[in-house]
């Protein structure tokens, strides 16, 4: 059946579509983020996994086993050491019955407030303790019966997060086990022609390779700005300097957003427990460290294997949290650098894919796709010349004249390596 579709029509449709995927995955959350999980975790474990399996000589089944064994153990330590984190801080806030030390520290801050802010801000900070409205809202959120609904959810949410941590696990372990498998099947889905499946082949690994590179490299890259920052808050002087430098390990896996947030403690713990010098200068640090990272590091190492504008990054943050929340945050860059890699292997999703990258990443990606053009001309003609108005030029320059040369079967030029 033909039907003549208007473009509004198409977009329409499109929009539907796109709106029913989400109220999908919103309602099916419980089932996706575990598999999508399990799927990203599946695909940073497999060489692993391999590894064990060719070098070691582990059966498949115990391999996939020890490296899931192994994940577990590091999840425990981040787990304790958040708890423990988290512990100290509390511990270092005055108790609803220290009104001695919640004066005192109320005072400090009211100081350093006043060297910020210059001018009368007896309206907003007293000089009276008990008369600051701030003062009561911290000690009514510091009550026993505050303190108690806060940890009772706390206790749902855990109860929430082991189950979902468990069935996370036993998807990986399935996705490992029979992961060659799954490809082969996926692949038989299409038609049986070798161009055709070549294709879904390099759309599949493509992807795999950007979200490995992704996580190995934010991982490394996060680990080593929690040491660099735990020690530079650790000289500074702060009161929970390792604290605080967990806490940007872990946010910083969300772009824009995470990084924002982890720099709001450290710069308050300096404010409060220091001076309000030492406060600026933790900004300062942080603005400076942050920054190389994100402008230089980053895409030194992850390279256009996760070329994302800084456009879909923000937007596809703010999707994934509206439908998965949280964890939608910390999965929204693995999963769109994945989106991205099968958009520029699918004929008709490209130009989609290339609206997703950097201008970089598309100029990568096209002087990629003309070489492999060129390459495939090459093995079905049998002719080594190259045509070299379809090779990109070195450095955007044209060829010189003196390295032009013709080739004798078309009469087209291209550069003589000579």
């Amino acid at each position: 059946m033909n039907l003549n579709l208007t473009t509004a029509t198409r977009i329409g449709l499109n929009l539907l579509a796109l709106l029913g995927l989400a109220v999908a995955l919103y309602l099916g959350q419980s089932i996706f983020i575990p598999l999508t999980v399990a799927a990203l975790l599946a695909v940073l474990l497999y060489p692993a996994a391999s590894w064990l399996n060719a070098r070691a000589h582990f059966p498949w089944f115990l391999a996939c086993v020890t490296v899931i064994a192994g994940l577990i153990v590091v999840n425990l330590g981040l787990f304790f050491g958040f708890a423990a984190a988290t512990t100290r801080v509390i511990q270092d806030l005055p108790k609803p019955d220290e009104k001695e030390k919640q004066h005192q520290l109320y005072l400090k801050v009211r100081e350093q407030v006043k060297i910020l802010i210059p001018g009368n801000i007896e309206d907003v900070l007293p000089s009276d303790p008990e008369q600051s409205q701030i003062l009561q809202q911290i000690r009514s959120a510091l009550k026993p019966e505050s303190l108690n609904r806060l940890l009772g959810g706390l206790a749902v949410w855990g109860v929430s997060w082991v189950w979902q941590s468990i069935l996370t696990l036993f998807i990986l372990l399935f996705l490992l086990v029979e992961g060659d498998m799954l490809a082969r099947q996926v692949k038989a889905i299409f038609p049986a022609h070798e161009v055709i499946q070549g294709k879904v082949a390099n759309a599949l690994g493509e992807m795999a390779e950007a979200v490995r590179s992704y996580l190995v490299w934010r991982t490394i890259v996060n680990c080593a700005l929690g040491l660099l920052l735990g020690v530079l808050y650790y000289f500074l002087g702060l009161r929970q300097p390792w604290t605080w430098a967990l806490f940007t390990a872990i946010l910083c896996y969300v772009p824009y957003i995470g990084t924002l947030i982890a720099g709001i403690p450290p710069v308050l713990d300096a404010f409060i427990y220091t001076n309000i010098y030492i406060a600026l200068v933790v900004l300062v640090i942080y603005i400076a460290v942050v920054t190389v990272e994100g402008y230089v590091i980053v895409p030194m190492v992850m390279g256009r294997k996760v070329d994302l504008n800084a456009t879909t990054v923000l937007l596809s943050c703010l999707f994934w949290e509206l439908v998965w929340g949280v964890p939608g945050l910390f999965l929204a860059m693995p999963l769109m650098a994945g989106v991205r890699a099968i958009c520029l292997h699918v004929d008709g999703w490209q130009a989609w894919g290339k609206l997703m990258s950097t201008q970089r990443g598309v100029e990568e990606f096209e002087k990629a796709e003309r070489l492999k053009e060129l390459s495939e001309k090459i093995r079905s003609t049998g002719d080594t010349t190259i045509v070299m108005d379809e090779l990109p030029s070195r450095n955007g320059e044209p060829i010189p004249d003196e390295k032009r040369d013709t080739n004798k079967a078309s009469g087209e030029e291209y550069e003589n390596p000579k």
